[in-house]
Formats: C-alpha cells, structure tokens, sequence
C-alpha cells in the first residue's frame, strides 16, 4: 500500500492468495492480537480514493503461484517495486 501510495496510484485493488488476510482487514475487532497492524492497514487504505483488497486463490492465478513457488527455492528473499512491471511478468505461462 505505502509503494502504491508513493508511486501516486490511488484507485487500487489489491489481491492476494490470503483468504485470512481478507478477513482481517474486513473483520480487525476479530484479530485483536494484529491491532497495530491492521490500524495501519485502516490508514493506508483511507489515503485512496479507491481501494479494495481481494482474494485470488493460486489456482487462479498460476502466475503468482509460479512467482511464489520459485520464491521459497531462492536462499533468500529479496523484493522490489517499480512503477513499470518487468518483462518477466508479462510472459506468457
């Protein structure tokens, strides 16, 4: 969300292969113990315009599945945002 906001995007959907992390931010009185978390979720998300946050099981999404397979191969874990995607992402699978 900070990478979003920094890059000025503020209609977004966010999706992740996390039905937990849905609920969470859907049901923060539910989680007491994410609190300070999920509060700066609630902030974050108050700066768009627009934003949703979606669950997309891997199922449907081979890429990500893909991505995350090759991820927890790797010996270590590193990320990087960028306003352009790389054109490893648009590869067909």
């Amino acid at each position: 969300m900070k990478c979003m906001k920094n890059l000025r995007q503020f209609q977004v959907t966010f999706a992740t292969d996390c039905s937990q992390l849905v609920k969470m931010v859907s049901e923060p009185e539910e989680w007491p113990a994410f609190e300070s978390y999920l509060e700066d979720i609630k902030l974050l998300k108050g700066s768009f315009l627009n934003s949703v946050i979606v669950h997309v099981p891997r199922t449907a999404n081979l890429r990500a599945d893909r991505l995350a397979r090759s991820a927890r191969k790797q010996s270590s874990f590193i990320v990087h945002m960028d306003a352009e995607l790389p054109i490893w992402s648009t590869e067909s699978t």
